[in-house]
């Protein structure tokens, strides 16, 4: 899994923690009970918000993780000694604002680094130096960036900053409700048929915002990103940055319809009161989930690691009545919510025979191919771009701080990388007249948070695609595959910022198989399943089960799974535990 170039400190780097670190679960030491009121299965940031609305409203819960760290994909880890890494998710936006202020986060120690600028593109261009693309939240600076490449498109970009606001602030309360359960609107109880016609109340006041510009609004919704931004500008490196939104995670052209939903999904967080923006955590994403998880600690949940859960437990009548662990163990509960993705809840810890054929056939034919290989490094300096010279003392410079996107000259780059991973190949650049590497999200978010890294040194985060889950001809991601295509993402950088391949200490390459291994992601898709059209709303993970219920009674999705979708957003969390909480009320 981790591919590994030694562990060398430099003499411009002092280690200062002990290589055994690692998160511990929050709040005093608790013993398993034998029978709780809820049980969460899997402690990813879903779980723990969902364990600690639970407890509020007095439900004894637990919660149960496989792993020996809490937070499922927001964890900190450290892989090579002295480097802490967000070694899955790395950045924060989406988390619902409920969350922070109804669970007290920030009393519970989390920080958020705000960046500006926040994204930033050099380009490779046979100039010196080459140009490149700053955006940030300045709009006169990033105005004046834009105008590099057209002064058409810098003057377009506020009115399409506005625009894309304006479907997001429709769409935004559709997030914390569930979808409306259609199927009880023609054949279900009085009960439930008037639940259902209130539930629809969020979808129509979304439409009812979007107004004149609703036929607009379909459109992004609907088609190729690549369209919506052929509409707006005509700079190729403007449209590529914004279009790296609307594929990243997703197996995904630019040219691909519905991609435009994919780039709405991640500009619709809020930080700090700036629509859009995204931050690092202090401490890494792990410090996030340890939050949640003392913040449901304090309220008295018993939350467990490295209890891995083997099945659900079901009674007599069918119900959902808790779970047994690996070891044999039972823990008895009225309600059970999975955090688990759905192809683990429904089709390895849920029995066969208690689910209808047409539901297991659709969580099987959910798609989760996923083209994402994250991979961590720990280098010795700061990478030195051409487009953007470092400082003579070494210290970092405002870009540094930015997501950085290479290999974004244009989105036919992008769209030729989605085509050659398409046939079995990871995007690679053995021919330089191709131009098919890998698309690259770089972070270094020890910029702002120096306490990741040793003195003098940084960690870096790689966000990449496109690989295919399985390579061409069914060979298996093996170590020899694993370090050829994190060589080939290492040239790239080194073409833009030349020395960057001899400051790495060490990395940690994680292709789709690793994460769905490591994180239980199925496929390695980081939302649990693809954020495409025919996946989402009432149809997410399931259509007729879209509202968190699952065909057991009692058992309830609460994950990335579920609507409304994957993201460090905390929303199917709370939502599902509201649901349960009202069923719970009613047993």
């Amino acid at each position: 899994m981790a591919a590994g170039l030694g562990t060398r400190l430099p003499g411009g780097c002092a280690s200062r923690w002990p290589r055994g670190w690692r998160l511990a679960h929050a709040g005093p030491a608790a013993r398993l009970q034998q029978e709780y009121d809820a049980v969460v299965i899997g402690a990813g940031h879903n779980g723990l918000v969902a364990a600690a609305y639970l407890q509020q409203a007095g439900l004894r819960t637990a919660v149960l993780e496989r792993r020996h760290v809490l937070g499922g994909a927001a964890v900190t880890e450290e892989i090579v000694p002295g480097f802490k890494f967000s070694r899955a998710s790395y950045l924060l936006s989406l988390l619902r604002p409920q969350i922070y202020t109804e669970l007290e986060l920030q009393r519970h120690g989390l920080r958020v680094l705000p960046r500006d600028p926040y994204s930033f593109t050099p380009l490779l261009e046979d100039r010196s130096p080459p140009r490149s693309l700053l955006l940030g939240h300045d709009a006169a600076q990033t105005q004046r960036q834009i105008a590099q490449f057209s002064p058409k498109d810098a003057q377009a970009y506020p009115e399409y900053e506005a625009f894309m606001g304006g479907l997001v602030a429709a769409i935004d309360p559709l997030l914390d409700a569930p979808p409306a359960d259609t199927a009880a609107l023609g054949q279900g109880s009085l009960l439930q048929r008037l639940r259902a016609l209130r539930a629809l109340r969020p979808l129509l006041r979304a439409g009812l915002a979007m107004g004149r510009q609703l036929p607009r609004y379909y459109e992004v919704l609907t088609a190729p990103i690549s369209k919506v931004l052929d509409h707006w500008f005509e700079s190729e490196p403007l449209k590529a940055t914004l279009a790296t939104d609307a594929v990243i995670g997703a197996m995904a052209s630019p040219r691909t319809p519905g991609s435009g939903y994919v780039l709405l999904h991640h500009v619709m967080g809020t930080l700090e009161g700036q629509r859009g923006a995204w931050g690092y955590v202090a401490g890494g994403m792990g410090a996030l989930s340890q939050a949640i998880a003392s913040a449901a600690a304090a309220r008295g949940a018993h939350i467990f690691a490295e209890k891995p859960v083997s099945r659900v437990l079901l009674g007599q009548d069918g119900r959902a009545r808790g779970v047994a662990l690996q070891d044999g163990t039972e823990v008895r509960s009225k309600v059970v919510l999975s955090n688990a993705s759905p192809q683990i809840t429904f089709l390895e810890l849920t029995p066969q025979e208690q689910l209808p054929k047409d539901f297991v056939q659709r969580i099987q034919q959910v798609d989760t191919c996923s083209p994402v290989t994250k991979i961590n490094v720990a280098v010795d300096r700061l990478p030195n771009f051409l487009a953007a010279p470092n400082a003579r003392d070494g210290q970092p410079l405002p870009h540094h701080q930015c997501s950085i996107h290479l290999n974004c000259e244009s989105t036919q780059l992008l769209h030729q990388a989605f085509a050659e991973a398409s046939d079995g190949h990871p995007s690679s650049r053995l021919d330089p007249a191709l131009s098919l590497w890998p698309m690259i999200e770089l972070c270094i978010p020890s910029v702002l948070d120096p306490g990741l890294a040793p003195r003098g040194c940084h960690v870096v985060s790689l966000f990449t695609q496109y690989t295919p889950p399985v390579l061409a001809g069914g060979r298996p991601w093996d170590e020899a595959a694993r370090n050829a295509y994190a060589d080939t993402v290492f040239d790239c950088i080194e073409a833009y910022a030349p020395g960057f391949k001899a400051s790495v200490v060490g990395r940690d390459v994680l292709t789709p198989p690793d994460l769905q291994r490591i994180f239980g992601l199925p496929g390695g898709n980081i939302f649990h399943g693809a954020m495409s059209l025919d996946q989402l709303y009432f149809a997410r993970p399931a259509p007729s089960y879209s509202g968190y219920r699952s065909p057991v009674p009692g058992l309830y999705l609460c994950g990335s799974g579920a609507h409304p979708g994957g993201g460090v957003m905390g929303a199917a969390g709370r939502n599902a535990a509201r649901v349960a909480l009202e069923d719970f009320r009613r047993l």
